[in-house]
C-alpha cells in the first residue's frame, strides 16, 4: 500500500486516533496550501451532508455572497452535528459558486468568516463554478464529508 506523506514522514491508518481524527495528505516536497489541504485520511463513521445553500431553518435566504456563505457553513455544522460531528471531523468540502470572480474578489472577507465557523481546521476542499443553482437566488453551495474516529 502506497503511504501519503505528511511533512517528513508517511502516514498511515495507524497515525489515526481519537484526538487527531483525519490526516492531512500532504506528498513529500509539495508546497503546503494555505487555507486547504491537498487530501485527508481518516477512519470512522462518514456523514455526508446535501449540498446545502445560504438559507435558515425557514428557508429564507441571506442576502449577498458572504453571508450565504457564512449561511452555508452554519448550516453544515447544523446538519453535521446532528450525525455527531464536529467541524475537526469534516474532511472534504466542495464548494459550488455562480461566480469564481466574486469568490476571488471576497477572499480577505471571507477567511475570518470562514475561521469563525469552522476554526482553522482546512480539510481538502474544490471549488467550482457553476452556471446555475437549483434556488435561483443562491450563490453558493457546499457539500461536506465528515468522519467521526471510531
Amino acid at each position: 500500500m502506497d503511504h501519503a506523506q505528511m511533512g517528513d514522514r508517511p502516514v498511515s491508518a495507524s497515525d489515526i486516533s481519537e484526538e487527531n481524527a483525519l490526516s492531512v495528505l500532504l506528498p513529500r516536497g509539495w508546497k503546503k496550501p494555505r487555507g486547504y489541504a491537498n487530501g485527508m485520511m481518516g477512519r470512522g463513521t462518514m456523514v455526508l451532508t446535501g449540498g446545502l445553500i445560504g438559507w435558515d431553518g425557514d428557508e429564507v435566504l441571506a442576502e449577498g455572497f458572504l453571508p450565504q456563505v457564512e449561511q452555508t457553513l452554519r448550516n453544515i455544522v447544523a446538519v453535521l452535528a446532528e450525525g455527531g460531528a464536529e467541524p475537526k471531523h469534516i474532511a472534504r468540502l466542495t464548494w459550488y459558486v455562480r461566480s469564481i470572480d466574486t469568490y476571488r474578489s471576497s477572499l480577505k472577507e471571507l477567511a475570518p468568516i470562514y475561521r469563525a465557523v469552522l476554526g482553522k481546521h482546512y480539510p481538502a476542499m474544490a471549488l467550482v463554478q457553476v452556471a446555475d443553482l437549483v434556488e435561483p437566488e443562491a450563490l453558493v453551495e457546499i457539500e461536506a464529508i465528515a468522519i467521526i474516529p471510531y
